[in-house]
């Protein structure tokens, strides 16, 4: 792993999940991760309910663009989670894989996104420890 741990979050949209998962990380890593995400078949905007359960924790997402997956960001990456929606990345070695199985949100309104949310808040903060617990 490279000093400054770098993390892919890859969902097929790129609007809600792995949108969530680079907001919280982003947040709660201060600077001390390099968080990116994508997906094989980005929407043209972020959720607007999993941008609603985010603002409810003060984060704003209601910017980002959902952007495609590229080669070069999976082989920048330490650490690729798959948000458990069957999208596939390129595999190389010395690269950690993990596949978080998580409800959809799309076509959900906020109260059913909230606990998505949730989960995605505990794998993150968990994701977090190990990184920065993680000899150098």
């Amino acid at each position: 792993m490279t000093s400054k741990p770098e993390v892919l979050f890859v969902c097929v949209h790129n609007a809600g999940r792995s949108q969530m998962a680079a907001a919280l990380l982003q947040h709660y890593a201060l600077g001390r991760v390099t968080v990116r995400s994508a997906g094989s078949a980005p929407a043209d905007k972020v959720n607007p309910a999993a941008a609603e359960a985010l603002a409810e924790l003060g984060l704003d997402i209601t910017a980002e663009v959902p952007s495609k997956l590229t080669t070069e960001d999976v082989e920048a990456s330490d650490v690729v989670i798959t948000m458990g929606c069957g999208d596939t990345c390129p595999v190389f070695p010395g690269k950690r894989y993990l596949d978080w199985e998580l409800e959809d949100p799309a076509g959900q309104g906020v109260d059913a996104v909230r606990p998505i949310r949730d989960d995605i808040d505990r794998r993150v903060r968990n994701l977090l420890a190990e990184l920065l617990d993680a000899p150098a």
